[in-house]
């Protein structure tokens, strides 16, 4: 059983129980599937909790539903306001449109066109989106002036306790169907909602599972909270993983990790990457970033040989991915794999000069894929940009070694970020 200071909120099995039946008859039971590659890829067996198949295709629908049928009928008037990056956004429109209310949601510009456009499909006529801000902080600091001025309910995506006790209903269903002992679970963590729920109701029914939180390393706000000792906000973070990248954790989740998580790690976006490509190719799944994060965590140096063995569950978050990420996806996922490489090559302006490199440098199995080249009339060297894609991360060494020996000057831009970022 748990034992904590009264002064930290931990939500009782008995609401999360309650919130189960309520839900029973808005979500998916989602499956607990064995994945039959990875676990003998890992030599352990590793099970998916496929939230990706729920509903809105995303666990949020739990927390949201929940917070909302428990509201008084008399404050829902005027309907709900909340903030998201997409998945928060589409359970509580899919909960106005099932309720009949009005719903008002703020979601950060650049979120991807596919869940807005998701948003509206499960909120019929019965939602509003309203796009602003870079972040999910932007909005949801809209949202908030919003629901303090129009005196609307706020309908917090993690920092509520009536949300997480919905999302804890993962945890439940996932040991509801369970066989075996569950040795390691891996949960991604954005703003710890999610998180919050599973470890109430594992540290209370399976105290000896190591729950194990996972953060993209451009969004760690739980991982540095946790270091420093208080909830802090970021200054700065990498949207890429849209559904977990907050700069500000949840209070009650950053008080109930500290009581209760065995570890929190971080995974590198292009490791995320690699591992979307991997789960479409070998398991036949669309995952959006945030939904492969658990997945990603299995090759982290701290666990991949813990795990050899034990019974791995990871939870799949959501599938709300936009297809025109998909090479964004796979440049990325090259680029971590050390499989893609971008130069700044100075050219001698005379005949046959892309010939020699072509002929002489590249090797047999290498391919050109980026080539931006600029004429210098009044010098005698024209510099180009030019990107290179590899079979083996090992052929890049001696693809170097071949360029030296020729004679072409050359920089190169993966290890330059701001560069990289300007010119690519």
């Amino acid at each position: 059983m748990i034992e904590i200071a009264e002064s930290i909120y931990i939500p009782s099995l008995t609401d999360i129980e309650r919130a189960y039946l309520r839900l029973r008859h808005v979500v998916n039971h989602t499956p607990l599937l064995m994945s039959v590659n990875l676990s003998q890829q890992l030599s352990a067996n590793i099970w998916f909790k496929r939230e990706d198949l729920q509903v809105v295709r995303s666990y949020k629908l739990r927390g949201a539903y929940n917070k909302i049928c428990t509201l008084d009928p008399a404050t829902l008037d005027k309907g709900v306001v909340c903030a998201s990056a997409g998945n928060h956004a589409q359970g509580v429109a899919y909960s106005c449109q099932k309720m009949g209310i009005r719903g008002k949601i703020f979601m950060p510009t650049p979120t991807p066109r596919q869940k807005v456009r998701q948003v509206k499909l499960f909120g019929k006529a019965f939602v509003e989106v309203i796009l602003t801000g870079d972040t999910f902080d932007d909005a949801y600091n809209a949202a908030m002036a919003y629901s303090e001025v129009e005196r609307v309910p706020f309908i917090h995506p993690f920092d509520d306790e009536k949300v997480i006790e919905g999302q804890g209903t993962v945890a439940l269903e996932i040991l509801k169907d369970s066989a075996d002992r569950i040795d390691y679970l891996f949960v991604p963590v954005g703003g710890g909602g999610l998180l919050s729920g599973i470890l109430a109701v594992f540290k209370n029914l399976s105290e000896d599972t190591k729950i194990i939180g996972v953060e993209a390393s451009g969004a760690p706000a739980m991982k540095v909270s946790l270091e420093k000792g208080e909830n802090v906000t970021l200054a700065k973070i990498d949207k890429f993983v849209d559904g977990a990248a907050v700069k500000h954790v949840g209070d009650k989740a950053f008080d109930l990790c500290r009581h209760l998580l065995d570890d929190m790690i971080v995974v590198d976006e292009g490791a995320v990457c690699t591992t979307i490509l991997k789960l479409y190719d070998e398991e036949g799944m669309v995952v959006e970033p945030a939904g492969a994060l658990s997945v990603t965590a299995l090759e982290h140096p701290d666990y991949r040989d813990k795990i050899k063995g034990k019974n791995v569950v990871c939870v799949i978050s959501g599938s709300n991915n936009d297809i025109t990420r998909t090479e964004e996806i796979r440049e990325r996922s090259l680029l971590y794999e050390k499989l893609k490489h971008y130069f700044i090559i100075r050219f001698p302006q005379r005949s046959g000069a892309l010939r020699k490199f072509v002929t002489n440098v590249l090797g047999p199995d290498d391919d050109i894929t980026y080539f931006q080249y600029q004429k210098k009339t009044n010098r005698e060297r024209g510099p180009a940009i030019v990107g290179l894609e590899l079979q083996r991360a090992e052929d890049f060494e001696p693809l170097v070694a071949r360029m030296q020996a020729q004679g072409f000057v050359y920089e190169y831009l993966n290890e330059k970020p701001d560069l990289f970022q300007f010119l690519i």
